[in-house]
């Protein structure tokens, strides 16, 4: 029941994430979520880490498109600074977001990754598109109100996958650990 939950990777934060560890496991394109994984859901500016991250990928020729639940406007606002494409209204927990990214940017799921701060939307949705999947800590420890549910939720899931040895307790800081 809890193995859709199941993350490929857990990273402690997207800025670990390096072009060597995604050319040695094939992925070529980044899908991410938006709130809590590139960006603090309060702050839609960025920080100057994930600007440079973002440019160490541009340099390596690593698309990065953003797949968020968010509505159009509130995407369209934070991606733009930050010159990325992006699928909004993405539906995640189902694959219609990655799905759609996939077909808009004519991608195969063997390329793809999905980096995502939150086992039952993010993770679920990568694993129902069958691609691969890094969950990430959250930037900052509240949440926008609507996510607060999904915690809820998570923190069980989290709690079984942990006890059933399905995932670590630790985060990690390569895909290579």
């Amino acid at each position: 029941m809890f193995a859709r939950f199941k993350p490929t990777w857990m990273l402690e934060s997207i800025y670990d994430l390096t072009p060597g560890d995604l050319r040695r496991n094939g992925i070529k394109v980044i899908l991410t979520d938006l709130d809590n994984t590139l960006i603090a859901w309060n702050n839609p500016n960025g920080t100057s880490e994930l600007k440079r991250w973002l440019e160490i990928m541009r340099a390596e020729s690593i698309p990065v498109i953003v797949v968020s639940n968010n509505s159009k406007r509130r995407v369209a606002k934070a991606a733009a600074p930050l010159k990325l494409p992006f699928v909004s209204r993405a539906l995640k927990p189902f694959s219609r977001g990655i799905d759609e990214a996939k077909k808009k940017f004519k991608l195969e799921s063997s390329e793809l990754v999905l980096v995502g701060d939150q086992l039952v939307t993010d993770i679920a949705a990568a694993n129902s598109a069958g691609i691969k999947s890094i969950l990430v800590k959250p930037i900052i420890e509240t949440d926008a109100w609507n996510t607060k549910i999904n915690r809820f939720f998570e923190r069980i899931i989290k709690k079984n996958l942990i006890k059933n040895n399905v995932i670590s307790s630790t985060w990690g800081h390569s895909l290579d650990e």
